[in-house]
């Protein structure tokens, strides 16, 4: 599985991004996705993951109410809307996947994208 985030970029506090994240894979739909975040001298984090129905999905508290997963499963893709951004949520977001339910834990995960980067100003 091969993974290209994308969508990042220079906000100012209180405006939106919308991050993607493309998957090369045969069977999108057996696989969780999550959105992690690492900001510089801390360790990555995560921030949301989703299953292929959207049944199975959460966010870490942090960014509840202001940041929504979604996906796109003709297109192998998973959405990460960000509402509300707040110079806090300065990071470089990973997308990354793992064969059955999604999880909060990265060491779950097997494959990662190359990340993207969010800077928000104040």
């Amino acid at each position: 599985v091969q993974l290209q985030a994308s969508g990042g970029g220079l906000v100012q506090a209180g405006r939106s991004l919308r991050l993607s994240c493309e998957a090369s894979v045969g069977a999108f739909v057996n696989y969780g996705i999550g959105w992690f975040r690492q900001a510089p001298g801390t360790e990555r984090k995560f921030v949301a993951a989703n299953n292929w129905s959207g049944a199975s999905t959460f966010y870490a508290d942090s960014v509840k109410g202001r940041f929504t997963i979604s996906r796109d499963n003709a297109k192998n893709t998973v959405y990460l809307q960000m509402n509300n951004l707040k110079p806090d949520d300065t990071a470089v977001y990973y997308c990354a996947a793992r064969y059955g339910p999604p999880s909060r834990d990265a060491r779950g995960y097997t494959n990662w994208g190359q990340g993207t980067q969010v800077t928000v100003s104040s």
